[in-house]
């Protein structure tokens, strides 16, 4: 479980209210790391990264550059 500075996950055992899981596609959409977005919803990186996959919503970045892409 991780979790800023020790403290603990706010809505632990609780069920994820439509708001919540439309707040995680946002923030997966805009490429938020994992670990902001459990602090943002209160939540830990596992439940973020089990609710996201639940609901088919890709934690992957979408803009990443390719590597080598430096001209000779």
């Amino acid at each position: 479980m991780t979790h800023r500075k020790g403290s603990k996950p706010d809505h632990r055992g609780e069920q994820w209210t439509d708001t919540q899981v439309d707040r995680l596609e946002n923030f997966a959409d805009r490429n938020t790391p994992t670990g902001l977005i459990a602090d943002a919803l209160g939540r830990t990186e596992d439940a973020i990264r089990s609710k996201a996959s639940e609901e088919n919503i890709s934690l992957k970045p979408t803009n990443k550059s390719p590597y080598n892409r430096r001209k000779k």
